[in-house]
């Protein structure tokens, strides 16, 4: 009896043993996971969004959606009252048309100019050289007035005939100087014609604007109006959700982000469905967050509160995790999420 007595003991302290060793180890175990893989339920599912606003104001005279529905790129959403956008391009266009008229009729007018002033230059050719002939007759009435040829009268005619000859070539400088200042020009009209070229590209693209269809794949939320209500410019109507991207916000204590980097494989649950799991990859660690528990200043004297039994909470940081495959009938924005990383040495890490 004794000596069975004594071999219980030994086995049962071997179990003893044994247990705490296991113990130890499975603790130890446990230990690495959380530190190689840590995880948190500190997480939420985010997409990114657009403020569908439309870039010209004006009266929404369809509304093609409606609140939580899915869309398709390309897809319209709203159309605002196109007539006053009308009427501003075909005023423009009418505006084009007159100018081209006035030009027209402007080029014919200088082309009328241009020729008297080219007339207006022969006219001062013609007396120039009737000015010269009669100077040089009266030149040649005054010498043969020395040898007596001719009369005292005949020179003083031929004078006269410088003076009126000389007299006509002024005039004649005149009227090409102000035919020449007369030839106007279209290079002020011309440059309005430009003027009015950009003022229809901005009223097509005005009445392009009108029309608003989806930039990409989304779902309408927050849709607070109907038709009939008046539309003012980069104002939003609602908001779209990019449904062909989605991530999960997961907070990170401090002292865990050594074993979270960019690229890094994760894993996602969303607390909706959360038996099902999805994969996904760290597109990046966040790199600074209010420091709302201290670190101000009071006075001019550091704020720093006590925390609980001196007892210093380990600050959260944003990492992002894109996921590769959501399931759109389980994402939704806001959603409660839990983020397990994936160990650089565990199978199918990238």
């Amino acid at each position: 009896m004794a000596g069975e007595t004594g071999t219980r003991t030994r086995l049962g302290r071997r179990a003893v043993v044994v247990l705490t060793s296991a113990s130890v180890m499975l603790a130890a175990i446990v230990a690495w996971r959380v530190d190689s893989a840590p995880r948190t339920d500190d997480a939420y599912v985010y997409a990114d969004t657009i403020n569908v606003a439309p870039e010209v104001g004006g009266r929404i005279v369809q509304l093609a959606v409606a609140d939580n529905q899915i869309v398709r790129q390309g897809d319209l959403l709203f159309r605002l009252d196109q007539r006053p956008f009308r009427a501003t391009l075909a005023k423009a266009e009418a505006s084009l048309v007159a100018l081209d008229r006035e030009i027209e009729l402007t080029q014919r007018s200088v082309t009328s100019q241009r020729l008297g002033a080219a007339a207006a230059s022969a006219d001062v050719e013609r007396a120039r050289a009737t000015a010269q002939q009669a100077k040089d007759t009266a030149d040649r009435m005054q010498t043969l007035l020395a040898s007596r040829y001719v009369s005292v009268e005949q020179a003083e005619e031929a004078r006269t005939a410088e003076r009126s000859a000389r007299a006509q070539l002024d005039t004649a400088l005149l009227g090409a100087r102000g035919a020449s200042a007369g030839v106007s020009g279209v290079d002020a009209l011309v440059a309005r014609r430009k003027v009015i070229q950009a003022e229809i590209e901005l009223a097509r693209l005005n009445l392009e604007y009108a029309t608003v269809r989806a930039p990409s794949n989304g779902i309408v939320v927050n849709l607070r109006t109907s038709s009939g209500q008046l539309a003012a410019a980069g104002h939003p109507i609602f908001t779209l959700v990019n449904t062909s991207r989605w991530y999960v916000v997961a907070n990170f204590r401090e002292t865990e982000l050594d074993h979270v980097k960019p690229g890094q494989r994760a894993q996602v649950y969303v607390l909706g469905n959360s038996g099902e799991r999805f994969r996904g990859v760290v597109e990046s660690v966040g790199y600074g967050v209010f420091a709302d528990d201290g670190g101000g200043e009071a006075g001019g004297l550091p704020d720093v509160p006590r925390s609980i039994n001196w007892v210093r909470v380990a600050q959260r940081f944003p990492v992002r995790i894109r996921v590769e495959r959501p399931d759109p009938e389980v994402f939704r924005i806001g959603a409660s999420a839990v983020a397990i990383m994936t160990p650089h040495d565990a199978p199918g890490h990238r």
